[in-house]
């Protein structure tokens, strides 16, 4: 099971991460906080000083087609927020 499956690189996230130090990572939905807590630590070489966790539901879409109106979803994922120590960074693209 891969338990690290992307950064999530938004706005919102970036802001997190100049402000407070803050990492946030698409995880897999069935990895618990230490498996998550020791993914991290083992690929990029840090201490992780806190690990929030939360599943994200997927937003309803609709769009109009020859035949009507076609509602859907986005799937849902979970997201882990990662506050490192003191001093600590993650350089995102140095593990590609």
């Amino acid at each position: 099971m891969e338990i690290l499956q992307k950064p999530i690189l938004t706005e919102k996230a970036s802001l997190l991460t100049e402000k407070t130090n803050r990492f946030t990572f698409k995880v897999n939905p069935k990895a618990n906080k230490l498996q998550i807590k020791q993914a991290i630590e083992q690929m990029y070489g840090v201490n992780i000083v806190s690990l929030n966790t939360m599943v994200v539901v997927g937003k309803t879409k609709t769009r109009n087609t020859k035949s009507g109106l076609v509602s859907g979803r986005s799937p849902k994922y979970k997201k882990a927020i990662v506050t490192l120590k003191e001093g600590e960074t993650i350089d995102y693209y140095a593990n590609i």
